[in-house]
C-alpha cells in the first residue's frame, strides 16, 4: 500500500518586512502544532535514521531570494559598523581562518585556559571535546580543498587543542598523590 504524504503549504510567517516594519498580514499563531509535536516525539524516538526523512529543501528561487535578502541585511549592518568607527567592511567578512580561530578560542575557553580578567576559569570538558571534534570533522570534510596555509592552521590548531585536552583530562583522571603523614614542623 502506498504511503500518502501530507500536503503542506509554505507561507512566509516573518513578522517584519525587510525595512523592519510590522507586516499587516501576520497574525499570532499557536506556538504548538499537532504535526510539530508528533514530529518532535518521533525525532526523540529516532532509532533508524530513515524513519523520519528530512523535509525537502527550499526551492532554488526561495534560496536565491533568501540569500539576496541576507546579503542586503548584512551589508546594512556592515555599513552601520563602519559608520560607527568599528573598522572596515572587510573586517567583518567570515573566512576559513576566522572560523578556525573562533573554534580555537571557544575550545580554549571551554578548557578553562582562557577567561576574562577577574573571573575564575569555568571548564566545560564535554563542550571542549565537541568543539575539538568539530574541528576534526572540518579537517576531514575539507581534505584536498584547503590552501597550504589553511591546512597548516587547521593542523596546528587541532594539535594544540588535543594536547591541551589531554593535559586537562589527565589532570582530572589522575589519582590523588598519597598523603604524607609526617608532622608539620613549627
Amino acid at each position: 500500500m502506498a504511503e500518502k504524504k501530507p500536503e503542506f503549504v509554505v507561507s512566509d510567517r516573518r513578522k517584519f518586512t525587510e525595512e523592519g516594519e510590522l507586516r499587516q498580514e501576520v497574525t499570532d499563531e499557536p506556538k504548538s502544532h499537532p504535526q510539530a509535536s508528533a514530529s518532535a516525539s518521533s525525532s526523540q524516538n529516532a532509532q533508524a535514521p530513515d524513519s523520519d526523512p528530512m523535509p525537502p529543501p527550499p526551492s532554488h528561487a526561495e534560496q536565491e531570494e533568501q540569500h539576496a535578502e541576507y546579503r542586503a541585511s548584512g551589508k546594512k549592518l556592515d555599513d552601520m559598523l563602519v559608520e560607527g568607527g568599528h573598522g572596515k567592511a572587510e573586517d567583518f567578512v567570515m573566512t576559513f581562518e576566522r572560523l578556525v580561530q573562533s573554534l580555537y578560542v571557544t575550545a580554549l575557553l571551554q578548557l578553562g585556559m582562557m577567561h576574562r580578567e577577574g573571573d575564575a576559569p569555568r571548564p566545560d570538558i564535554v563542550g571542549a571535546r565537541q568543539t575539538i571534534d568539530t574541528l576534526g570533522v572540518l579537517k576531514e570534510k575539507t581534505k584536498g580543498n584547503l590552501t597550504p596555509t589553511e591546512e597548516n592552521l587547521l593542523q596546528n590548531t587541532l594539535f594544540e587543542l588535543r594536547m591541551a585536552f589531554l593535559e586537562m583530562t589527565n589532570a582530572i583522571t589522575r589519582p590523588p598523590a598519597p598523603a604524607n603523614n609526617k608532622p608539620v614542623a613549627r
